[in-house]
């Protein structure tokens, strides 16, 4: 019997199988390169994570726009003129307005608004002050 083509298709098996290791060697090396680079980058962003939330204390805080009605600057004015919290009527008075209900009322959904934005806050129900 002869074993020589056994011994051929063997070598020629033995070649596709080292091809076959050989590349994924390389994809390997090339998948590990990328790896390290991908580690790398969420180092990197990480530290700067890190960097930022440290920074935010510092930096100052940014207030939210007031809406377009001109009496916001105004009782915002108010405010910092005040030593306590003040009602709606106060703010109303301040504002120059008449003490009718309509305005009274115009007011405090005015400081309504303004907690919502995270502006003011109603420590007491009616009692509005400059949040801290």
């Amino acid at each position: 019997m002869n074993i020589r083509p056994l011994l051929d298709a063997l070598d020629l098996q033995e070649d596709a199988a080292r091809a076959l290791a050989d590349d994924l060697r390389a994809q390997i090396d090339g998948l590990q390169a990328r790896l390290r680079e991908a580690e790398t980058h969420l180092e990197h962003l990480t530290i700067t994570r890190k960097t930022v939330t440290s920074l935010a204390d510092r930096l100052p805080a940014v207030a939210p726009d007031l809406p377009e009605h001109p009496d916001y600057p105004r009782i915002l004015a108010a405010f910092n003129h005040a030593a306590g919290p003040l009602r709606a009527k106060d703010v109303c008075g301040a504002l120059g307005h008449e003490l009718l209900p309509k305005n009274i009322e115009g007011t405090r959904a005015k400081l309504k608004r303004l907690v919502k934005l995270g502006i003011l806050t109603e420590a007491d129900t009616g009692n509005f002050a400059r949040k801290q």
